[in-house]
């Protein structure tokens, strides 16, 4: 959420820095309810004056043994009306507040201005892609040779978007997490945790808008829960209405967590496979610290994304968003494409975004500075990686002629010695 004073005191750029993604700020309505507010606390805090002068009127009275009728009827009745503007005032802060969490982010300045992923920018590439001596298959053509990817029954049991893994290709999959695992906690320092895959709508509304993406989770029926997109909701929501010691900061978490999504609007893309399902594993990395070091550790954070796809040697490219592109939450926003060979091109698997304070003051997430003023957090997060795409890029970019898949080498200890996995006749 945008902070109210921003807007008090610069509303212009404010709105300049909306329009850079896309977004028309709703000016007159904005105006209309602070003029409004305004008015009601000025009306009150007028009132209220009048009644502390009154009430030191009331205690000479007293202390004069006088007659205090008169007075006390008409302290009631500025009681009654100061009643009244107390509330009218507290109604228009709550709309200004349900106004505020409709409206997105503002972009850093170095964000690239835009309309569509067409418009991101390409910042880095790492390794080259593989050049092979016969056509790639794609990952469903290699899972079924391998006896491994099962749409089928995932159907039967499930309906459409679903998957099945079986035999080495699951064992793969897991080994990919405990992998993943492992290097963000011994190597990148992040503490692991393990956290529900329901959380409350509270909860799901202070990393995103929940008015705005409900449909895009799945609500668990009759009670106020929903599965998680991604463990950014529950971890997030961590250090919800409090005050974290200054000390503790940065705090960096990494969970491993299914992430399930209804993919509203995604009808007819990504229909083959598993780069776009309803149920999928990520393990997802975050950062809450002190706002003058979250651009130095969105980079961290990157950076560590980008290490697991190094170490399992597979090509990528890192891309900077453009305005238009970017997440409702998000003021900062790098994706890691790795590269599909059945597909010749790159494909998202991990997105790493600084959000600034703007989660943090939906969730009333705070920390005392040096001074001993309290501030807003800011939250950063990213996939690292999600699990289901780096199995598809693994298989697709490691696969051989036959059919068979050879082991990426940082994944054979995992695997328990395994070196590839083959064709199942």
């Amino acid at each position: 959420m945008l902070d109210i004073q921003q807007l008090r005191k610069n509303l212009p750029a404010v709105i300049d820095g909306l329009a850079r993604r896309n977004f028309w700020f709703n000016e007159p309505t904005f105006r209309a309810l602070e003029d409004q507010r305004k008015q009601a606390q000025i009306k009150a805090e007028e009132l209220q004056a009048q009644k502390n002068v009154l009430s030191k009127q009331f205690g000479m009275l007293l202390a004069k043994r006088e007659d205090t009728t008169a007075l006390k009827l008409q302290v009631g009745e500025l009681d009654i009306q100061l009643q009244a503007y107390t509330e009218l005032t507290e109604n228009l802060k709550s709309e200004l507040n349900k106004f505020l969490r409709n409206i997105p982010n503002i972009p850093r300045a170095e964000v690239p201005q835009g309309k569509s992923e067409a418009d991101n920018m390409e910042v880095r590439r790492v390794g080259a892609p593989r050049v092979f001596d016969f056509t790639p298959k794609d990952h469903v053509d290699l899972g079924a040779g391998l006896a491994g990817i099962d749409f089928e029954t995932a159907s039967k049991l499930s309906g459409a978007r679903f998957s099945v893994l079986k035999g080495g290709v699951a064992r793969m999959h897991r080994a990919l997490a405990q992998f993943m695992l492992d290097v963000h906690t011994t190597e990148h320092g992040y503490t692991e945790v393990y956290v529900p895959y329901m959380v409350s709508g509270e909860s799901a509304d202070g990393v995103s808008s929940l008015a705005k993406f409900k449909d895009d989770l799945f609500k668990i029926e009759g009670r106020d829960l929903y599965l998680i997109p991604t463990a950014e909701y529950p971890v997030t929501n961590f250090v919800r209405d409090t005050i974290v010691d200054m000390k503790s900061l940065p705090l960096k978490y990494v969970c491993h967590s299914p992430c399930f999504r209804s993919e509203a609007g995604s009808y007819g893309k990504d229909t083959r496979g598993m780069i776009r399902q309803h149920q999928f594993d990520k393990v997802e990395i975050l950062q809450m610290m002190h706002p003058d070091h979250s651009a130095d550790a969105h980079e961290q954070l990157t950076a560590h994304a980008g290490a697991i796809l190094q170490k399992l040697e597979l090509p990528y490219r890192t891309m900077l968003l453009c305005t238009g592109d970017m997440g409702f939450s998000s003021a900062k926003t790098y994706d890691l494409e790795v590269w599909l060979p059945a597909q010749n091109t790159y494909r998202e698997i991990s997105s790493c975004s600084n959000f600034e304070a703007f989660q943090a003051r939906r969730m009333m997430a705070r920390f005392k500075d040096e001074k001993g003023k309290t501030q807003n957090l800011h939250t950063i997060n990213g996939s690292g990686l999600a699990v289901g795409r780096t199995l598809v890029a693994v298989l697709e970019n490691y696969q051989n002629a036959d059919g068979s898949v050879t082991v990426p080498k940082a994944l054979v200890a995992y695997m328990g010695g395994v070196t590839k996995l083959d064709v199942v006749n």
